[in-house]
């Protein structure tokens, strides 16, 4: 059986989360795959803190080229976060003959046409499935499962810092900062929350997403964008008093010939699928000339549903590999 090296770069929550899948489910990943996934080396800018998450010592590195350079290793795991310097390293990585798989959205939604016009002229794989939507598998549905559709809309509730805390506005009468706060203790929103609660990580996602379904690059800052932060308990309430709920919503929609895209906060009827996802959970709504409307459903973040995308794309490289 053929062996697979993995690098990864980062051990944060995703990477540590994919590390554990690959090693638990190794057997039935080979199974899978026909190959022997291995990782072989890992990056790691905080060794100490690496080690203490059972990272094994043989594998750690503080020097990402002793991954990047690695001769033996087929596939790179991108999973440091930032936009640089994980571009600068995927680039890198891509040009030394490397496939490269991440979770990042912000690097993938600032330079998109670099990175898979670099991963087209090395002849290696670039996909990026857990970079929107966490483990819900709407990326390769796009570009494989509903690939002769035209799409006509793409919708969804992309952020599970911002869904949480309208969730315990609505469903626990919680203000905005005490259900902020709530989010913050149970480790759902950071310290400092801004890039969730103002909508630009779901801006990065819309990126992404209109990129794939109507092939149109719209850098994310170029993408009106409200938040959260400002959303009052008279305002849940004036919800709820016309059957809906609040939701922040990204959006892109074909207007004739003119594509009409946001993330703002929309009030949603209790009727549509969208308003049922609460909590931490996303949701990706398409509507495709073919297929008509579907919604991919789950858990769009965390070290175990982030990783199982991050696995699953691994596997697939895996398999072209396997072929030569």
């Amino acid at each position: 059986m053929k062996k697979v090296k993995i690098g990864l770069l980062g051990f944060g929550t995703v990477a540590g989360g994919t590390f554990d899948i690959l090693k638990k489910n190794a057997k039935l990943i080979s199974k899978r795959s026909g190959c022997e996934i291995e990782v072989a080396k890992v990056f790691a800018r905080n060794i100490e803190k690496a080690l203490a998450k059972g990272l094994p010592a043989e594998l750690a590195t503080s020097n990402v080229d002793e991954v990047i350079c690695d001769d033996t290793i087929d596939t790179i795991v991108e999973a440091i976060g930032g936009i640089e310097p994980a571009t600068e390293y995927m680039l890198k990585s891509m040009k030394a003959g490397k496939h490269v798989v991440t979770p990042n959205k912000a690097a993938v939604a600032a330079n998109y046409k670099e990175l898979t016009e670099t991963a087209i002229a090395n002849n290696v794989s670039f996909r990026f499935e857990a970079s929107v939507g966490g483990g819900i598998p709407a990326l390769t549905a796009i570009q494989e499962a509903l690939s002769g559709n035209e799409f006509l809309e793409v919708m969804g509730i992309v952020n599970g810092t911002t869904n949480y805390i309208l969730s315990c506005m609505q469903a626990d009468g919680m203000e905005y900062k005490d259900a902020l706060k709530d989010a913050q203790i149970k480790g759902f929103a950071e310290a400092d929350p801004t890039a969730d609660v103002e909508g630009v990580d779901a801006a990065n996602k819309l990126s992404i997403l209109m990129t794939l379904c109507f092939d149109k690059y719209v850098k994310p800052g170029d993408i009106p964008t409200t938040g959260i932060s400002n959303i009052t308990m008279k305002d849940i309430e004036d919800a709820e008093s016309k059957d809906s709920k609040i939701k922040l919503i990204a959006s892109a929609k074909l207007s004739g010939d003119q594509l009409e895209y946001s993330v703002k906060p929309v009030l949603i009827p209790n009727s549509h699928p969208l308003a049922s996802v609460s909590r931490e959970y996303n949701a990706i709504y398409l509507t495709g000339d073919a297929v008509g409307e579907l919604m991919f459903y789950g858990a769009g973040a965390g070290a175990f549903p982030t990783g199982s995308a991050v696995v699953g794309d691994v596997i697939a490289i895996s398999k072209t590999v396997n072929k030569y």
